[in-house]
């Protein structure tokens, strides 16, 4: 049965947006909404101004008998700025001191608001990168994991510190954590994860870069490849770090225990993002 336009268009949104970065051919929608290719030709284009209009990100046509066209998730610099401002707010409460100068995370990191800027961030950042998989380590980065993967369309692996018998069998590496410099483990699943395949790597803070540096390692015995890293929250540290190349939404530049204060900046996202949706790459 054949549907209005103004259905055609909602629906052709919503799937696109429930599958990004997928190939979604002509013949598909001409067939599911019983339309001429034209048509929905037409739509497309509206649905890709709009896409790019709101700044949610655009559509990619691919020629050719095979093509079709992909929703390629993006970000507006404007809309970057307000939602890193947001999350550096969240961060900077004084509410969150714990004794010893650690900070209080677990709220930020559940709330499914908060995650999606999160998702978003990233996801606009490595949206051009080929990406097979998301992997964090256990635990607090597996809700960014999950959201970035939303918006990417792609799996998430978790590396844990030991292994579990519900896991099947295991790789595990030892690594140095690079603040405390101590001797750790790091366990995946086989399963888990492809040979060859590539990894963006992503988690909630970093401080010398010992962990994302182990995850690295760890992919080498899978013959993987890093498409990137992605750091909620680095600390600022006066050593050489232990990653060359990483993409940071804040920068904790110190926490003051007496005065009660937590000093957050915004991280180096906006000088390693080459552009934004509506800009030219540089």
């Amino acid at each position: 049965m054949k549907v209005k336009r103004s259905e055609r268009l909602i629906d052709m949104t919503h799937y696109l947006m429930e599958h990004p970065r997928e190939l979604v051919s002509l013949t598909f929608f001409a067939d599911r909404f019983q339309s001429a290719k034209s048509s929905i030709s037409e739509d497309l284009v509206i649905v890709k101004d709009t896409f790019e209009l709101r700044g949610v990100g655009t559509l990619q046509t691919v020629p050719g008998a095979a093509g079709g066209v992909k929703y390629i998730p993006g970000i507006k610099r404007e809309y970057a700025k307000e939602l890193i401002e947001s999350l550096r707010t969240h961060v900077s409460h004084s509410n969150r001191l714990l004794p010893g100068g650690y900070l209080y995370m677990t709220d930020i990191l559940g709330d499914i608001h908060l995650m999606n800027h999160v998702g978003k961030l990233f996801a606009a950042a490595f949206a051009d990168q080929k990406i097979d998989v998301i992997m964090t380590v256990a635990t607090k980065g597996i809700g960014i994991a999950h959201a970035v993967a939303r918006y990417l369309g792609v799996p998430v692996v978790v590396v844990r510190r030991d292994s579990k018998v519900t896991e099947g069998s295991t790789v595990s590496i030892n690594y140095v954590s690079g603040s405390s410099k101590r001797i750790q483990t790091m366990v995946l699943s086989k399963r888990s994860l492809a040979q060859g395949s590539r990894v963006l790597i992503v988690d909630d803070f970093m401080r010398a870069g010992g962990t994302a540096a182990g995850m690295k390692n760890l992919l080498e015995e899978f013959s993987a490849t890093v498409a990137g890293v992605g750091i909620f929250i680095e600390s600022e540290y006066g050593e050489e770090r232990l990653i060359d190349n990483w993409i940071s939404l804040l920068n904790l530049t110190g926490v003051d225990e007496k005065g009660k204060t937590i000093g957050v900046e915004t991280g180096n996202y906006f000088d390693q993002v080459p552009s934004f949706l509506g800009e030219k790459k540089e």
